[in-house]
């Protein structure tokens, strides 16, 4: 499932530029995810008998969130524009995590499953890209997947893949996830 690295572009200025898609991609992605996360708490947090499941989507949310001000930093450092669909991203994921969670715990699990398998192909691709010329960031991207990695792991014990509908409605996430991905990076 892993991402085949983007070859060197040609040319001044290609490496940042690469960069710049890098870090904006990213942006938006942990941003999404923290909003994923507050819509499912939003749902499951008003009902009984989901305290152990919002309290992992929290937690979950609170590590999604220190990404998300890590690549504000980056952003901010490289000098880097958010992508311009932010507030998009924002309602799309609460609205995701919203929509799942209605559907229940399972549902809201099989959101995290299919989210974080496409991330952590992505996340795995930009790494090899990214090993030789910023090694730092290279690792920071790493520490970040293996979180990613550990909230699917959580999602799958917990039966995401017994969610109904599981494999229409993973599809449907993943796709998303992919076209969100490559618009980010350039918008």
């Amino acid at each position: 499932m892993t991402e085949r690295p983007v070859p060197p572009r040609p040319g001044r200025g290609a490496s940042r530029a690469r960069l710049a898609e890098i870090l904006r991609v990213d942006h938006a992605g942990e941003l999404g995810a923290v909003h994923i996360y507050r819509g499912q708490q939003a749902v499951l947090g008003k009902a009984r008998g989901h305290e152990r499941v919002t309290a992992q989507l929290g937690e979950m949310e609170g590590q999604e969130a220190v990404h998300l001000a890590r690549f504000d930093a980056l952003l901010y450092q490289h000098q880097v524009r958010p992508t311009l669909l932010a507030p998009l991203w924002r309602a799309a994921g609460f609205a995701l995590g919203a929509g799942t969670a209605l559907l229940g715990d399972k549902a809201a699990h099989a959101c995290t499953e299919a989210v974080e398998t496409v991330i952590e192909g992505h996340y795995a691709g930009q790494i090899a890209e990214l090993a030789e010329r910023e090694p730092a960031l290279a690792a920071e991207l790493s520490k970040f997947r293996d979180e990613e990695l550990a909230h699917r792991d959580l999602a799958i014990e917990e039966g995401a893949k017994d969610a109904p509908g599981y494999p229409l409605l993973s599809a449907l996430i993943r796709a998303g996830c992919k076209a969100a991905i490559r618009i980010s990076e350039k918008v």
